[in-house]
């Protein structure tokens, strides 16, 4: 049930824990006064008159009626001390009692009312703009999210609260005016790198004792606050901003191949989820060694190669457009432009096995096509013109070789990278030179 379902029902029936005597135990024939009624055998005799008064207040008095005018710090002194009144009073009913069942239905309310009092309701725009957030105004009252900012709980029930659609920084609407982080999305997009040098500590005392994002004073025995260090940046931050979240390195799988996540502050962390799937790893002008101990590159360049050569069949086949074969790689769009660009997830993915199968899916797929399906591409096959021998074809084909100027297509046994003359480049280059004659001799007759 909604709050404001609760609060009309609340109002219609105003309730009161401690209305529930008969009527005929009044003389009057009417509910007895709030003193009367609280004091039997469930509240000590000790209990004095200002307590007394406490409860009246917070237990009789509508404090769920729309406020008029504004609320002085003193009414919401008073709710705090009903609702301790209101706890005591828990604890001493009878357990699973009428009494204690609607003594925490009102605890419950009093505390809404609390908290709406501490963050009123408003009439807040759709979308804000702050330090290069754009801020959208959340529906969902039931998930129970953190505030970034002030890093406690977010009660969408009662409370208004913003997601940043650029980078998912979260937090209160009365909080929004206090941020001082701007939107991670800006620097993704201004500076698309990684540091790729493995935790690159500089030490407290260059920070001078502070939180490297809010300058909070910090340091390792925790006080006033504890001194936290990400593993991406190096630098230490305050509790507020390092909330011990755990992420993948990428400094640490280029360098070692190590996956193992590592603890990071709040901006990292959504620097990192943002950068994720970018392909601006590239991994032979890095680390080219890598290649040599990871079989599972060696593999996914291999199958990545493959695809790139199939390209120009798909891109001149009606047939394999029709198809959309190569909207396949859509969330890896990379691989059908390049061969050498990595993204994060890539070399995750190839750690785990996963892009290893799917790879080989999609070229068995394409390799299917462009052999068996499609007359069309089958036609654009090529025959050895060393051997004249054997089926037909492609440069994608483990046992053949590709000449790097004129790309024809000849067996691997026959054909070798700079010990045999390709027969197709030797005919072009004859070619040219029996058109240069021919050319000169047109200018003369002009």
């Amino acid at each position: 049930m909604e709050y404001d379902e609760k609060l009309a029902l609340f109002r219609q029936t105003r309730l009161n824990p401690f209305d529930r005597g008969e009527d005929d135990d009044h003389p009057q024939g009417g509910k007895a006064p709030l003193q009367h009624e609280v004091q039997p055998e469930h509240f000590s005799e000790t209990k004095t008159h200002s307590s007394d008064r406490t409860m009246d207040l917070g237990l009789a008095e509508d404090h769920f009626s729309r406020p008029v005018g504004s609320f002085v710090a003193s009414d919401i002194e008073q709710l705090k001390n009903a609702i301790e009144e209101c706890k005591k009073l828990i604890l001493e009913l009878p357990e699973h009692s009428e009494k204690q069942k609607d003594t925490v239905v009102k605890l419950i309310h009093l505390r809404l009312k609390l908290q709406e009092l501490k963050d009123p309701e408003e009439d807040e725009p759709n979308l804000r703009i702050i330090l290069e957030h754009r801020f959208s105004k959340e529906k969902s009252k039931s998930v129970k999210q953190t505030c970034d900012k002030c890093s406690t709980i977010i009660w969408g029930l009662i409370q208004t609260w913003y997601t940043c659609t650029g980078c998912y920084y979260r937090c209160h609407s009365k909080c929004m005016n206090l941020i001082t982080k701007p939107c991670v999305r800006s620097k993704v997009s201004h500076q698309s790198e990684y540091k790729l040098n493995i935790c690159p500590e500089i030490g407290l005392d260059r920070q001078d004792y502070r939180c490297a994002e809010c300058h909070t004073p910090i340091s390792l025995k925790g006080v006033p606050s504890e001194a936290r260090q990400c593993d991406y940046t190096g630098q230490y931050y305050c509790s507020t901003c390092h909330w011990n979240d755990t992420a993948v390195i990428p400094a640490r799988v280029i360098h070692n191949w190590e996956f193992e996540p590592r603890k990071v502050c709040r901006s990292s962390l959504r620097y990192l989820a943002l950068m994720m799937s970018r392909p601006v790893l590239k991994l032979k002008e890095i680390n080219p060694l890598l290649f040599n101990f990871v079989e599972e590159l060696v593999e996914t360049r291999k199958l990545r190669q493959d695809i790139l050569l199939m390209k120009p069949y798909f891109l001149t086949c009606k047939e394999a457009m029709e198809a959309r074969l190569l909207l396949q790689l859509q969330d890896r769009q990379h691989f059908v432009e390049n061969d050498d660009m990595y993204s994060l997830q890539d070399l995750i993915d190839i750690s785990n096995g996963r892009l290893s199968c799917s790879l080989t899916e999609i070229h068995t797929t394409f390799a299917k096509h462009i052999k068996l399906d499609c007359e069309r591409c089958q036609a654009k096959g090529f025959v050895c013109e060393l051997c004249k021998e054997g089926d037909v074809l492609f440069p994608f084909d483990s046992h053949t070789s590709v000449c790097q100027d004129c790309a024809a297509v000849f067996h691997r046994d026959c054909y070798y990278d700079n010990s045999t003359t390709c027969p197709r480049c030797a005919r072009m280059t004859e070619r040219k030179q029996d058109d240069v004659p021919d050319q000169k001799e047109a200018e003369l007759q002009k």
